[in-house]
């Protein structure tokens, strides 16, 4: 009711359910990559998780991190995982490259990707992956799918990032790739 603008109305409208959302970050500014240079290990790793989830939408124009008392908050995650708005051949395109990476705000600082692929692959299990979906809401899994129920839904999500988490180097290697050509 209070939002002036009318783009934003209409996503509020459009979002209307069970929404996720942190916290609000008071005094909170948006990511600038021209004012100030970012930490290169955390860069990498930010790189590596948004082509592994497939984040189409962190780029210079339209960051979608803030900075809150020094330090760097992703926000806005709702581009990632784009596959599932179509689940046709979702299995083979968990094997895609992402070459949208090369549009990433923070590729020109992300200098340590191998590192960063070693260390998220160790971190980011296949346990935990299953834990994480399993956490997803009922109500976020109903709607124009192939799937029977929930579970199996889920089930469709596991397979697709457990198949990415299995072959990082597809991914890795566009994103050293784009950052060659950039640089």
């Amino acid at each position: 009711r209070t939002e002036p603008d009318p783009e934003i109305q209409d996503l509020i409208l459009a979002s209307a359910g069970l929404n996720l959302a942190l916290d609000y970050l008071p005094g909170s500014i948006t990511f600038d990559p021209i004012a100030g240079k970012s930490d290169a290990d955390l860069a990498s790793e930010i790189v590596w998780f948004d082509a592994f989830v497939t984040n189409i939408d962190r780029t210079s124009r339209n960051a979608n991190m803030l900075v809150w008392h020094r330090r760097l908050w992703l926000i806005d995650h709702g581009a990632a995982l784009y596959f599932h708005h179509t689940w046709k051949d979702y299995l083979s395109r968990s094997r895609d490259r992402f070459p949208p990476i090369k549009d990433h705000v923070l590729l020109r600082f992300a200098s340590t990707l191998e590192a960063a692929n070693l260390k998220m692959t160790h971190r980011l299990t296949p346990d935990i992956i299953r834990n994480i979906v399993k956490l997803i809401p009922d109500t976020w899994l109903v709607g124009d799918t192939p799937f029977s129920d929930s579970n199996q839904h889920r089930d469709a999500y596991i397979e697709y990032l457990l198949n990415r988490l299995e072959s990082p180097h597809i991914f890795l290697e566009e994103a050293i790739s784009a950052r060659s050509i950039s640089l």
